[in-house]
């Protein structure tokens, strides 16, 4: 969601502009174009009737083959991508759309994710996982999204050490939401604001009484509530969202479904894949390619011929969205 206007429904398929996932966007080192991108995404987002984009994606990597590094703005550069996470942030925002950063924190690996646990000394986190996270803080950015993982041996959405460095010594006047069914317990005292998608296991499926639910609201400290509502509100009203929220669901279907692609949007697209195409070293001159020395090109390796994405699904688990290909990464 991060990389533009998810089409996880086939009518939606259409409607929105394929851009560059933000790994592409990190590789053109070029904070105004990436300004240009967030102001387009919040353009699209707006008019699909959102007020929300669950980006940026900022974790620097870890792990080389982490299935979701594809979506990471920052590579393998803090500096980087605090430049680039300021300006995805400072672009998506002046259209109206509050942005989410994620995912707090050390989110480094798809492998066993909802167990395993980041292990991170003070002087690495501040010198190298956390710029970029600083750096949507101090662009304002609306809310943070915790993460699947542990940290510490610690769930992230219940870490009361890292949520408190967010909320406290970073600065952070916004609201920390959940990642989708990683909330483990209730969290509000350990600096979680919002639970999402909401009640319900995301294996099981299973939804807890909604009066078993309350009832362990109620055993939290009500101020922790209230720091949590003020949070969320002190969001929606600096974004003006009262006025400027254009439906509530399930009353937007029209929006949903409207084009917001635009040929200026499309144009954005293709030439920042094309500056995502870097060579650090020209050696020998090999570019730029001309017909009067170059005879044919050899495209080697399985992703040469690999099947283009189909977001219906089909040939990546037959509608399993969540699963990538060569092309594209799942959520």
């Amino acid at each position: 969601a991060a990389g533009g206007f998810r089409t996880h429904f086939p009518e939606v398929t259409g409607t929105v502009t394929v851009w560059p996932s933000l790994l592409a966007m990190a590789a053109t080192w070029d904070p105004d174009l990436v300004l240009e991108f967030g102001k387009a995404l919040g353009q699209e987002f707006k008019g699909k009737g959102a007020n929300a984009i669950l980006g940026p994606s900022v974790n620097v990597h870890r792990v080389a083959r982490n299935g979701r590094n594809f979506e990471y703005l920052s590579g393998e550069d803090p500096y980087l991508g605090s430049k680039l996470t300021t300006a995805y942030v400072v672009g998506v925002q002046s259209e109206g759309i509050f942005g989410v950063a994620k995912h707090w924190v050390f989110n480094e690996q798809e492998t066993n994710r909802n167990g395993e646990s980041s292990e991170v000394d003070d002087k690495t986190a501040w010198e190298l996982y956390l710029p970029p996270f600083q750096a949507a803080v101090d662009a304002g950015v609306g809310a943070f999204m915790c993460s699947y993982n542990r940290v510490d041996g610690t769930d992230s959405c219940s870490n009361p050490k890292y949520l408190d460095i967010l909320h406290n010594k970073m600065g952070f006047k916004g609201f920390v939401q959940s990642d989708w069914w990683a909330t483990h317990s209730m969290s509000n005292a350990a600096g979680l604001d919002q639970e999402m998608p909401g009640i319900g296991s995301g294996d099981s499926g299973a939804v807890p009484d909604h009066a078993e639910y309350f009832d362990a609201l109620e055993l939290n400290e009500k101020s922790a509530v209230d720091i949590s509502t003020k949070r969320i509100l002190a969001v929606m009203y600096r974004m003006n969202l009262p006025e400027t929220t254009k439906c509530t669901p399930p009353n937007c279907k029209d929006y949903f479904l409207t084009d917001v692609s635009t040929p200026e949007h499309v144009s954005l697209a293709r030439s920042s894949a094309a500056k995502s195409v870097v060579l650090l070293r020209n050696e020998g001159d090999i570019l730029p390619l001309s017909a009067t020395s170059i005879k044919s090109i050899a495209i080697i390796g399985y992703a040469s011929n690999a099947s283009a994405f189909d977001p219906n699904g089909l040939g990546q688990g037959q509608g399993a969205w969540h699963t990538g290909d060569y092309y594209a990464g799942g959520g």
